[in-house]
């Protein structure tokens, strides 16, 4: 892309650490409630001009990578640089160090550090039937050096009506007890512990509209559970799909298992952010 963004990463990260500055006490002590997974909701995140823009500039989904399958269905990207540019400019406001500290005082999880090559983040789109089934994610970073402990997820679709669906889900019993549901209203900011605990889902699009969302993960060298472990992006069946969550479950363990072994010998994620090589998909050729 060549024409330039009307908005910087730090004009919108002055936006967002100014509003996490205001509301942090009591987003700290809605992340903090017991019994349940670790996570908190600020809403009005940016002005609304801008994140309506943000929103105008979201490519068509043909221009982006389709995840589809019995565990996921939505629209993915990460090569910022084949969209236009106030997508990147979006995408990385939410690694400024002063929000990074900002979420961290937050949240209480130290050594965070964003993801420069949008591991698994960048943008997203649901269109009607997408959905996300309840899952676990991958538990480190591409190298597989950090912990992923925190998922940052704005979403930016105007006048988005809940029953829409599109929302996240979390599972704080597990995927067998009850799902407890975070709107995915226009301008809102969600923060999310991710840990082997963190089961979360996005019920099925039922409007003929697209829900999109900006994604951005934190890592850490530090486990935020005070010990080792890992496993490689894991789903399951919601209640009441018993056959599906055992497909789900057998394929987990394997995936788990060669992952261990022989590390991405085998399979390399193509969702990251390689610089200078803007052709994602057939579409763009």
């Amino acid at each position: 892309m060549t024409s330039s963004s009307p908005y910087s990463r730090t004009e919108i990260a002055d936006h967002v650490a100014a509003r996490l500055e205001k509301a942090a006490e009591a987003l700290s002590a809605q992340f903090h409630l017991p019994g349940r997974i670790a996570s908190c909701v600020v809403d009005e995140v940016l002005p609304d001009a801008m994140a309506r823009r943000i929103h105008a500039a979201f490519p068509p989904t043909g221009r982006m990578m389709f995840k589809n399958s019995i565990k996921e269905r939505k629209y993915v990207a990460a090569q910022m640089d084949a969209y236009d540019p106030i997508l990147e400019e979006a995408v990385y406001a939410f690694q400024d160090p002063r929000v990074v500290a900002l979420v961290s005082r937050i949240t209480g999880l130290s050594a965070m550090e964003a993801d420069a090559e949008l591991y698994a983040g960048g943008i997203s789109a649901m269109p009607r039937g997408a959905y996300l089934k309840p899952h676990l994610d991958n538990s480190h970073d591409k190298a597989r050096e950090r912990y992923r402990v925190l998922n940052l997820l704005y979403y930016v679709t105007p006048d988005w009506d809940p029953a829409n669906g599109g929302n996240l889900q979390l599972w704080d019993q597990g995927p067998r007890g009850p799902s407890r549901t975070l709107e995915s209203r226009f301008n809102t900011l969600v923060l999310m512990i991710t840990g082997r605990q963190s089961w979360h889902s996005v019920n099925e699009v039922t409007a003929d509209q697209s829900r999109c969302c900006v994604s951005n993960y934190y890592f850490s060298k530090v486990s935020p559970e005070g010990q080792d472990y890992f496993h490689a992006t894991s789903f399951r069946g919601e209640p009441g799909q018993p056959l599906a969550d055992t497909v789900m479950r057998a394929d987990n363990a394997v995936r788990t298992t060669v992952l261990k072994v022989l590390g991405d010998k085998l399979y390399h994620n193509p969702h990251v952010y390689r610089r200078g090589s803007a052709t994602v998909s057939p579409a763009d050729v």
